[in-house]
């Protein structure tokens, strides 16, 4: 809605988008317990707010200026029923628009990739902070520059071509790997698993690479998409509770999204270039076996780690190297990463190291980490299991 919003009143109107954006959801919250739920609520939503944009164009005098997007509407809104297609028809490239526009190459990655995150993903600053394992302060400060500078430079959401499009593809990619991955393992709340916006980045992922100047490293982000989606239906059990990869029922895992990963994985194998993604998907596809090779899963974090040297890569290596050298080995692997200042609210770094030290039977120091684990965001699925955990260090 915000996407499209923005482009009917223009990129300097963004903020004026958002605003108009919640006024709708406000009115919903304050009509709908007396009227009763629409048929369609996102129609209802939809609508409602761009009428309200509508009325600000016409209220400010910015009907002449915005005559052509007017009129563009007005033929779409003619052409297709609102309860339909129309949601489609106007929100699929919308948000791709959205997030190219924020991704514009005269904003610093850091602050286009927080920008996109919040306008087209609906983020709040404090779940961005946590996905950028840094300060809400420092994320807010990204915000109102990145949208300053969209306002003042006039920015357009036009999708660009050629050269341009190649430019801004990394960040574009970067910021639909976010927004899956908050689906995927959700950092606060009751539910582990966000299935909408894991499908809503795999929706993305695969429109981009549907086009024929996509680059075969989309093909491998949509494989690595595709392949951890096929696991959501065995990450928690009946009860909502975080089933570990190797405790999943893999006859529950989805096939028919396996098949999609594997036939993106293979158009990715096109060209020259080996991506982070491309090993990713690799790392994904071995996942999805019956007996994962770990060895092999090693093998390729360590090419991961030359790519991109992150914390949380070498978080995830440790991991691989527990299954194939031992929770020793491991644990010397990740103290390093324990005066990290990005890691100091990372609950899965105490959480693996806390595992490594209980399988070493250090259960007092691997209590400590648990306990420290608990004073940490994370989702309440992940807040049990360390609950379990620590237990287990007392029996």
């Amino acid at each position: 809605m915000t996407a499209h919003l923005t482009r009917v009143l223009g990129s300097a109107g963004l903020d004026l988008a958002e605003e108009i954006v919640q006024e709708a959801m406000l009115r919903a919250l304050q009509t709908w317990p007396y009227q009763g739920v629409p048929e369609n609520p996102p129609a209802w939503l939809f609508r409602t707010a761009r009428n309200a944009a509508m009325d600000v164009v016409r209220r400010e005098g910015m009907v002449e200026r915005k005559r052509q997007d007017i009129q563009a509407e007005s033929s779409a809104a003619a052409e297709l029923d609102w309860d339909t297609g129309l949601l489609d028809f106007e929100i699929q490239d919308d948000e791709l628009r959205m997030i190219f526009m924020c991704c514009q190459p005269d904003i610093p990655r850091d602050s286009s990739v927080a920008l996109s995150l919040k306008t087209a993903g609906g983020f709040s600053v404090r779940e961005i902070a946590r996905a950028f394992l840094t300060e809400e302060a420092t994320i807010a400060q990204r915000l109102v520059r990145a949208k300053r500078q969209i306002r003042d430079r006039g920015l357009s959401l036009d999708l660009p071509r050629g050269a341009e499009l190649k430019q801004r593809l990394t960040p574009v990619l970067e910021v639909l790997y976010f927004i899956f991955n908050e689906g995927h393992t959700a950092h606060e709340g009751e539910d582990l698993v966000r299935r909408d916006l894991c499908f809503e980045a795999l929706r993305l992922a695969r429109l981009i690479a549907s086009s024929p100047s996509a680059e075969p490293r989309v093909d491998a982000l949509v494989a690595v998409m595709a392949f951890q989606a096929a696991r959501l239906p065995a990450r928690v059990d009946a009860f909502g509770d975080l089933v570990l990869l190797e405790d999943q029922d893999h006859a529950l895992w989805d096939r028919e999204l396996i098949a999609l990963g594997f036939h993106h994985f293979s158009l990715s194998m096109a060209g020259d270039e080996v991506s982070e993604y491309h090993t990713q998907a690799a790392i994904a596809a071995i996942h999805i076996q019956e007996a994962p090779d770990w060895p092999a899963i090693l093998s390729l974090y360590d090419q991961l780690w030359e790519m991109n040297g992150s914390p949380v890569v070498a978080l995830n290596r440790a991991v691989a190297v527990a299954k194939v050298r031992g929770p020793a080995e491991a644990l010397a692997a990740i103290e390093p990463l324990i005066a990290d200042p990005m890691l100091r609210e990372y609950y899965l770094l105490l959480a693996v190291r806390g595992h490594l030290l209980l399988e070493l039977e250090r259960r007092e120091e691997a209590a400590a980490c648990y306990q420290a684990a608990l004073k940490c965001r994370c989702s309440e699925p992940e807040r049990r299991l360390l609950r379990r955990k620590l237990e287990e260090c007392a029996g």
